[in-house]
């Protein structure tokens, strides 16, 4: 029996590098997969991937900066399947590295918009379904950023420190009522998510402060590694944990 048999999952930033790779490995397992992303190019990538492999993915186009779009995202399931077991809240953007007081408000509202308005308003409008069956599933991917102040900007470390907060308080709050909630936190991998920084113009900081700790990383992983710890919280076999952040960085925290 596979893992995931007759669950049905929700898995946002899937059109590229982890999120592809929870949606695809969560197919894989049985699950019924509803993969979102902005980019419909990237979406129209893994169905045909998916299809390749005998498996079958669900795309829909939802930006998480739209709560109205995050609602639908949210509905299409139901709509679909007549329910909602697993979300993971993977969809985020990076800064580029600014401490505070360079920090523009543009990008502050991007970054708070996308990494934790977005997963708060997905986890509140899925706990509307889960709730009464009281059975729930909700993983987010939050970073070692989330846990240090030294692996990017104050943006970003803001958002991912924030988005820990609401894992373990609605893991807490929610865990006589059948929900789980469950974060993890990766290190370096290798993804598209620093694709848009430029590299070029790094705030001096960064470099002084930042990237002499990258010396101490393991190495980077695979976005296969990072799925295949989703796809234990997402399975019975971690029935047990719950308001957790499970790290996976290879003992690059450790340090």
């Amino acid at each position: 029996m596979k893992q995931l048999d007759q669950k049905t999952a929700i898995v946002t930033g899937a059109g590229l590098g982890l999120g592809r790779s929870i949606a695809l490995m969560f197919a894989r397992e049985g699950a019924r997969v509803l993969a979102t992303d902005f980019r419909e190019d990237v979406l129209d990538a893994l169905r045909k991937d998916a299809a390749e492999q005998g498996l079958k993915v669900e795309t829909m186009l939802a930006d998480m900066r739209k709560p109205a779009e995050i609602a639908a995202m949210i509905n299409k399931p139901v709509d679909m399947w007549g329910r909602l077991d697993i979300l993971v809240n993977n969809a985020g953007i990076m800064d580029h590295f600014e401490p505070v007081a360079d920090v523009s408000e543009a990008l502050w509202e991007m970054v708070i918009e996308v990494n934790l308005n977005g997963p708060f308003r997905a986890m509140k409008y899925a706990l509307g379904y889960m709730l009464p069956r009281k059975s729930g599933n909700i993983i987010n991917i939050a970073s070692i950023g989330g846990l240090q102040g030294a692996r990017a900007g104050a943006a970003y470390t803001s958002s991912k420190h924030a988005l820990i907060g609401l894992t373990k308080n609605t893991g807490f709050m929610y865990a006589t009522s059948g929900i789980r909630c469950n974060a993890i936190a990766p290190g370096a991998m290798a993804t598209h998510i620093t694709d848009a920084i430029d590299m070029q113009h790094l705030h001096p900081l960064a470099a002084e402060r930042i990237f002499p700790g990258t010396s101490t990383n393991p190495r980077t992983s695979n976005p296969d590694e990072v799925a295949a710890v989703a796809l234990f919280l997402a399975s019975d076999a971690s029935s047990f944990v719950n308001g957790s952040v499970l790290t996976a960085d290879g003992g690059w925290i450790a340090y």
